[in-house]
Parts: C-alpha cells; sequence; structure tokens
C-alpha cells in the first residue's frame, strides 16, 4: 500500500503515508463549500506536477553531474466546470541560482516534461510551463 485515507468530517481528510508516516490534511475549496484552510485534494494534483518535475530533474542532474542548486515553482490550478475538474494547470519555474548555459537548461527541462505526473494527466488537463 502506498497511503491510507481517513475522512476526518465537514469535508476534511487525513491522508497518512505508509512507509513514513507523515500526514496530510485536506480541506474542500471555498468554491466548493469548504473552509479552504488546507490542500484541497486538486490542489494536491496540481502541486505533485512540480514536485515531481523537480524530482525528475534532480536525478538527471544528479546522473550527468550537474549541481542543482536552486529551483522553485509557483502553481496555477484552473477548475473547469460540467464536469468539475482540473482543467488547466500552469507551472511558473524559477531556476535563478543554477550555473547552466542554455544547452543545459533545455535538458533539464525536458527531463522534469518527461516527469510521471506529467505523463499521466497530459492527455485530459492542459498544462503550461513558463521557465
Amino acid at each position: 500500500m502506498t497511503s491510507k485515507v481517513v475522512y476526518l468530517g465537514d469535508l476534511r481528510t487525513e491522508c497518512t503515508h505508509i512507509q513514513s508516516g507523515t500526514k496530510i490534511i485536506t480541506d474542500a475549496p471555498l468554491d466548493n463549500q469548504g473552509k479552504g484552510e488546507a490542500f484541497s485534494p486538486t490542489d494536491l494534483l496540481a502541486t505533485s506536477l512540480a514536485s515531481c518535475m523537480m524530482t525528475i530533474m534532480g536525478i538527471y542532474c544528479k546522473n550527468h553531474g550537474i549541481n542543482f542548486d536552486s529551483c522553485t515553482a509557483e502553481i496555477e490550478k484552473i477548475m473547469g466546470v460540467n464536469p468539475r475538474k482540473v482543467e488547466k494547470i500552469i507551472v511558473h519555474m524559477d531556476f535563478t541560482g543554477n550555473k547552466w548555459d542554455s544547452s543545459t537548461l533545455e535538458k533539464v527541462i525536458i527531463a522534469g516534461k518527461t516527469c510521471p505526473v506529467a505523463k499521466t494527466i497530459e492527455d485530459s488537463v492542459q498544462i503550461e510551463f513558463n521557465f
């Protein structure tokens, strides 16, 4: 098993990572009857894209002897209606602090775009990248 999810009531869940015991609380968003006091499940989906990309970029850099000193991302999640679903994810990624030439930057970005989360959602969610 990967995780265990327990409904806490009041539109909240507690998600536990089995191997580490790490917990995440989710809450429904304000625009869907929640309090918006924690990540919503769809927030986690959008956020996991950037996290997965950075992980794959880190692996690529490690395997190619490239220093990966800095990366931040800001995520925009755009919801659709009928059906209510994540329609678009915009990833704004900043590599300031890395001493890469343009060729290395391009290779790192390509690696990140092949992450498992991106590959899983690419046919159902529009993804926009800004680097």
